[in-house]
């Protein structure tokens, strides 16, 4: 395939580009800062895509893209400049992609484009699949809109597929990146009581369900990208623990978390979310790392 990818720089689009050039794919990239040879320009603030640095000086003719592009979801207080930058990154991103993908006269024939399961808001202990209603609070807002935004694509015919991400676990960055050298010195912690419900998936697992998801046709909409088997927080921590040989003695109360990070510390830390790939496992795809003490193994370096 000839495929685009925006998002190339981050941990998932690092993995993926990888494994897109490894399978024997093309791979151009959308950038944000000024384009090198063969790259697209994608400026969010203006809600414009340039191609110009392609060789053929167009985006007619790619086979898939995967629009990965966000601000980072960091562990801080998120004031206005932050949340605008989260949604901007997202919601701006992909209208602009999409309406430059709906204008061409070979467009792609499926846009893959990331999003995530905090649209489903807090949910306690309910199972949710992709036919589940969407929550409230500001992370199910954007991704409402973040998702709405690929409407030109969708319009053209386009195929587009919703990666709702769970917390991917790997190497190099995600949600490890920050909690592993916690853990390393005995400091890791559950969150709260540890009862919420957190939804999770191997970096190995994610990219290929990304790429699954652009190759079968069977696939449009919302799909969850997460593993079969939900965890608590609890869970979570002890298994983090134990794949670094240390035990997690500690817990962050939640009016600490609240103390800390304001509104965000519901968002990020304290909201339940058991979510299941239900489309995924409807098509045929099959999770490698579908046990979480497996899936930490390969993110720690102790596994294949």
């Amino acid at each position: 395939m000839r495929t685009l990818v925006s998002g190339a720089s981050g941990f998932i689009g690092r993995a993926l580009v990888s494994r897109l050039g490894a399978d024997g794919h093309d791979v151009a990239r959308v950038v944000r800062r000024d384009p090198g040879a063969g790259e697209v320009l994608l400026d969010v603030g203006a809600r414009r895509v340039d191609a110009s640095r392609l060789p053929a000086a167009t985006l007619d003719g790619f086979d898939a893209v995967f629009h990965l592009m966000g601000d980072p979801i960091t562990p801080t207080r998120w004031g206005p400049i932050k949340r605008e930058a989260i949604r901007a990154s997202r919601v701006s991103s992909t209208y602009a992609l999409a309406r430059a993908l709906g204008a061409l006269d070979a467009p792609p024939a499926v846009l893959v484009c990331a999003s995530a399961i905090g649209v489903y808001g807090d949910r306690g202990e309910e199972v949710l699949d992709e036919e589940s209603a969407g929550g409230t609070g500001f992370l199910a807002e954007v991704c409402r809109a973040w998702e709405a935004a690929a409407a030109a694509a969708r319009d053209r015919g386009i195929r587009v597929v919703h990666a709702r991400l769970g917390i991917v676990l790997g190497r190099g960055g995600g949600y490890l990146a920050g909690q592993l050298p916690l853990f390393r010195l005995g400091l890791g912690a559950r969150l709260g009581n540890g009862r919420q419900w957190q939804s999770w998936i191997a970096l190995d697992d994610a990219v290929g369900a990304l790429i699954h998801a652009a190759t079968d046709e069977a696939l449009s909409g919302p799909c969850n990208i997460v593993a079969p088997e939900p965890v608590r927080n609890a869970t979570l921590t002890d298994a983090i623990a134990a794949s670094v040989h240390r035990r997690a003695r500690l817990a962050v109360p939640a009016w600490a978390l609240r103390l800390a990070l304001g509104a965000t510390a519901h968002e990020i830390a304290l909201t339940s979310q058991r979510v299941v790939p239900a489309r995924l496992s409807a098509t045929g795809f099959v999770h490698r790392f579908a046990d979480l003490s497996s899936a930490l193994a390969r993110a720690v370096g102790a596994g294949p």
